[in-house]
């Protein structure tokens, strides 16, 4: 599960283009009203860091996977929001800010919520717990790729609305090409991991993304959440870090256990896709309900 020289180099780069850009969607002014109103941030925490583990234990229980299966579907359940959530947040149309922020809050409670849970997760599924820290590092490397690029496109908004006004539909568009280069590109790299593990880890995955989606968007608006931020909670909840539970799965410093990194591997295809449908179907609900 090597990555290549496209994903490896090309894909951060790929990504700080697009966040940027992104950025010139959101006002500063909309950061602070995620910190004044906190309480959508806090109902995607909610589902963040309680429904969703729970979610994916009785999906888990249900298939009746191997250990080693089961620890990795835990990890991608507890890791934080990916940077991609956010792209796929702005063409639903959903709060941006808010979707920043889940990324930036979640990235920084996994240094001490993805410990909790691979001990939880060893404790079950194998008897015994493993002594697992997350570094620092990589979550720094979320915030330098996704937050700070933003964060960046806002300053522009704020000091340039006109050009910020011009660039948004560009963006949109390279946000979908990018999208569909990425889903392809994962595709072809893991062709042979998901045939062999498709029937099994790839319906498992298939759940828990359908899943993933539809609990952040109807528990947020079940709690009196605007669709817009309903929309920033279920991406950040469909579209995780799944390069960071691989990382932790295969490095021989923290569990160095290859099968452990299957999970990740195929829910970062499945979910994109699903995702995509996703987009689709929100937005045809408003193009009709503005039409009625």
């Amino acid at each position: 599960m090597q990555q290549s020289v496209v994903l490896s180099i090309g894909l951060p780069i790929a990504l700080v283009i697009i966040m940027l850009g992104l950025g010139l969607s959101v006002r500063l002014e909309d950061f602070l009203r995620c910190l004044s109103r906190p309480w959508p941030l806090l109902v995607g925490l909610l589902c963040h860091i309680v429904i969703l583990p729970l979610l994916c234990l009785a999906l888990v229980w249900l298939a009746d996977l191997p250990p080693a299966i089961s620890v990795g579907m835990m990890l991608l359940a507890a890791s934080p929001g990916g940077t991609s959530a956010a792209i796929y947040t702005h063409l639903a149309r959903g709060d941006l800010a808010l979707s920043l922020m889940l990324a930036a809050v979640t990235s920084v409670l996994s240094l001490f919520t993805l410990p909790l849970f691979i001990n939880f997760s060893m404790v079950v599924f194998y008897g015994e717990a493993s002594a697992v820290r997350l570094e620092l590092r990589q979550v720094l490397q979320i915030f330098v790729i996704a937050i700070v690029p933003a964060m960046i496109g806002a300053l522009i908004r704020g000091r340039f609305p006109d050009l910020a006004e011009r660039l948004d539909r560009p963006v949109k568009t390279m946000a979908t090409v990018f999208l569909v280069g990425l889903v392809l590109a994962a595709l072809v790299g893991q062709r042979g991991l998901l045939l062999e593990w498709g029937p099994t880890v790839g319906a498992v995955a298939l759940a828990f993304a359908i899943c993933s989606l539809l609990v952040g968007y109807l528990v947020p608006r079940m709690l009196r959440v605007e669709r817009r931020q309903a929309v920033a909670v279920s991406m950040s909840m469909g579209i995780h870090n799944a390069a960071l539970v691989i990382a932790l799965a295969m490095s021989e410093h923290m569990l160095a256990n290859p099968e452990m990194a299957i999970p990740p591997a195929a829910y970062g295809v499945i979910a994109y896709i699903v995702a995509g449908v996703f987009v689709w179907i929100l937005n045809r609900q408003k193009a009709a309900a503005a039409a009625a």
